[in-house]
């Protein structure tokens, strides 16, 4: 693994002041007990066949199924496994009968907007997971949706979902720390938060995550609403179970279309927010909803 530093290569920016502070952390690193034991399992191979080579194919079969473990547990976003992970509201905001709208992979200016005018009409909240580049092509966009009380939070550089699994270290500060840095730059605020392109996990993600001071978030539950073309389904997915704590996610950049050329969220949102009412539960953004 590569060395961890306390910066981020080619952005010192990316630990932010603007809108106060939010350092990095003090404590070290501990992985997590998966992580943990994988680091073992490859310092023990490498051991054992220095010490006996002719067990090197024994060696290399046991490192080569916990890479593929390693592999499955990054393509399940809910996972765990490979470090915290923030699937659900903490219980003191699940007892106030709160919970998080999360919205991916904007700004977009033909949606979001849309998508402000109906939260106002309801009066709540909403954290919205940006792409840093489509940020810096779209800031006032951005500083909009903090100006309405709603939070921008990273969810990297370029939101690569093919390659973000399988980048270095230092690849991943540059795309997690750039991106901080960026959205700090057009927003005035540093991130808090961080999901990954698609929730897709990569193993060297929670320290780089530390580094930042960032919390990796995911949800409870999401309507694939950038493949579904049908609001009633993605609806029903996210309603399924609906209580408060939750974390529900939909998407206002890449979104499906119905079959009117509606992008989804513009038609799902609205059945979202009428269920929270009639249940009596409040949408908030995540900063409302978690200390720092």
């Amino acid at each position: 693994m590569e060395r961890l530093a306390g910066n981020v290569d080619g952005f010192p920016g990316a630990q932010p002041t603007l809108g106060g502070p939010h350092a990095p952390r003090a404590r070290p690193w501990r992985p997590s007990p998966f992580l943990a034991g994988s680091l073992g399992l490859h310092g023990v191979a490498v051991l054992g066949t220095v010490a006996i080579p002719s067990a090197w194919p024994w060696a290399l079969g046991a490192v080569a199924a916990n890479q593929a473990a390693l592999v499955a547990l990054g393509l399940w976003p809910r996972s765990t496994w490979l470090g915290t992970n923030l699937t659900r509201l903490p219980r003191e905001s699940a007892r106030r009968g709160e919970i998080a709208l999360t919205i991916d992979d904007g700004p977009e200016p033909e949606v979001t907007p849309r998508v402000l005018d109906l939260l106002e009409a309801h009066r709540c909240h909403a954290t919205f997971f940006c792409i840093a580049e489509r940020a810096r092509e779209h800031p006032e966009l951005c500083r909009e949706i903090v100006r309405r009380g709603h939070g921008v939070e990273n969810h990297s550089l370029v939101h690569s979902v093919p390659t973000f699994p399988c980048l270095t270290l230092g690849k991943l500060r540059r795309e997690i720390g750039g991106a901080q840095a960026m959205l700090a730059e057009v927003t005035g605020r540093a991130p808090r938060f961080f999901r990954p392109p698609a929730g897709l996990r990569n193993p060297l993600l929670d320290p780089v995550l530390h580094e930042l001071g960032l919390t990796h978030v995911t949800w409870t539950r999401r309507g694939f609403d950038t493949l579904t073309r049908e609001p009633a389904i993605v609806a029903a997915r996210l309603l399924r179970h609906f209580a408060a704590g939750d974390i529900l996610l939909l998407h206002d950049g890449h979104a499906a279309r119905t079959e009117r050329g509606v992008p989804l969220i513009l038609e799902v949102l609205p059945r979202l927010l009428e269920a929270a009412r009639e249940r009596a539960l409040a949408p908030v953004a995540l900063h409302e909803a978690i200390a720092p």
